[in-house]
């Protein structure tokens, strides 16, 4: 059965706290998991949440702050010692590679797997696979810094009351779908496109295009709101959104299932995120994430 779902390994910005572990998210899509900003610490957060190095098949990093990428050593001296027996794939920053690198070879150990690397220089496609393409948009912080989107193709959706109506039925049903067309009924007429799901990744930055172009119309947007709204000015000089601010951007962009993390330790109600979310307009599932939780990918309409 394929599963698609957000796993929250980490939820603190800048530094862990009693109950937040430094930024970590695998999103499981089918049979692949995406690995997205292991910083430190991720390693022992897959461990309680039932992730294991198997589980991984891309690592996506945002920018090279501490707590986005200082996981990175753990997570692949992980795959190493587990011999992950597949390929895997880490894209960051093109800018950072000496950090990669660094943190690549922090300490030494037996390489068993070979990384393959997907630095990232602009916008644009950076894999296509049957299920997904992914997709890189630049942001706006004190560092370079990317965010991720997963796009899956759109598909067909078969509507049987059309294809009673044509005396469509059985194997023929297959057929039309291969072929196009049968019997002069083209494939349009019996069936509509079913739209393929989104998923956006956006981590510290300030508003800018890229942050709405990773937004508009996705399933689920999991995106960084560091501060409240009282402290906006505090966000834009330091490269960060607030809550608000969040909240519109996945209200403008018709965003089905927004998820807040990325919490400032200067706020210890977490509730109030919500508050200001909803206050800014944004009507849709709403998630403010805590370590451990698992968020499902909503269904397709």
């Amino acid at each position: 059965m394929s599963v698609r779902e957000l796993v929250v390994l980490g939820t603190a910005s800048q530094v862990p706290t009693r109950h937040r572990n430094h930024n970590g998210y695998l999103l499981r899509w089918d049979g692949e998991g995406i690995l997205f900003d292991p910083g430190e610490g991720t390693q022992r957060q897959m461990l309680r949440a039932g992730v294991a190095a198997h589980d991984l098949n891309r690592i996506c990093v945002t920018h090279f702050h501490g707590d986005h990428a200082l996981g990175l050593p753990g997570v692949i001296q992980r795959i190493n010692l587990d011999q992950v027996p597949h390929e895997i794939t880490a894209h960051y920053p093109k800018s950072g590679q000496r950090f990669f690198e660094r943190l690549q070879y922090a300490t030494p150990y037996r390489a068993t797997v070979f990384i393959t690397e997907g630095p990232v220089a602009g916008d644009g496609v950076l894999a296509q696979t049957p299920s997904y393409t992914l997709e890189a948009r630049r942001l706006s912080h004190s560092v370079e810094t990317y965010g991720y989107r997963i796009v899956e193709p759109d598909g067909r959706r078969m509507l049987p009351e059309r294809l009673a109506a044509h005396g469509i039925k059985g194997p023929d049903v297959g057929r039309i779908q291969r072929e196009g067309s049968l019997g002069g009924v083209p494939l349009d007429a019996v069936s509509e496109v079913r739209r393929g799901q989104r998923f956006a990744f956006v981590m510290d930055t300030r508003l800018c295009d890229g942050v709405y172009a990773l937004a508009e119309g996705c399933d689920m947007l999991v995106i960084e709101s560091t501060f409240l709204d009282e402290d906006e000015q505090l966000a834009v000089e330091h490269g960060h959104l607030t809550a608000g601010q969040a909240a519109r951007v996945a209200r403008d962009g018709g965003v089905r299932h927004l998820v807040l993390t990325h919490f400032s330790q200067r706020y210890t109600d977490p509730d109030e995120f919500e508050r200001q979310a909803r206050a800014a307009g944004y009507d849709g599932e709403l998630t403010v994430a805590h370590d451990l939780l698992r968020v499902p990918v909503p269904k397709r309409r």
